[in-house]
């Protein structure tokens, strides 16, 4: 688990996440269902190969994304490794 210092300075590396409890998250916006349920599909392929899997609302055209390492019961470097690369697919 990251210390309050690390994960301040990780923040700054990834855009417009915010911290909540133990876990970081970001909502995402599209123009429909469908391309909100293509993006969850590309994230589903990613969180597969990446072997970290992270908590996902589906509401409409908007999905929520939700990182945390459970195993550690906080945030670790690879919650923050998956966000930037969930970013490049968004």
């Amino acid at each position: 688990m990251l210390s309050l210092g690390l994960i301040n300075e990780y923040m700054k590396k990834i855009s417009n996440w915010a911290l909540e409890g133990e876990s970081i998250v970001k909502d995402f916006h599209f123009r429909d269902f469908k391309q909100s349920m293509s993006f969850v599909n590309r994230i589903a392929e990613l969180s597969e190969r990446q072997e970290h899997h992270p908590g996902i609302v589906i509401d409409f055209n908007r999905v929520k994304i939700s990182l945390t390492t459970h195993e550690e019961k906080g945030l670790t470097s690879k919650d923050f490794e998956v966000a930037q690369e969930i970013d490049k697919i968004a």
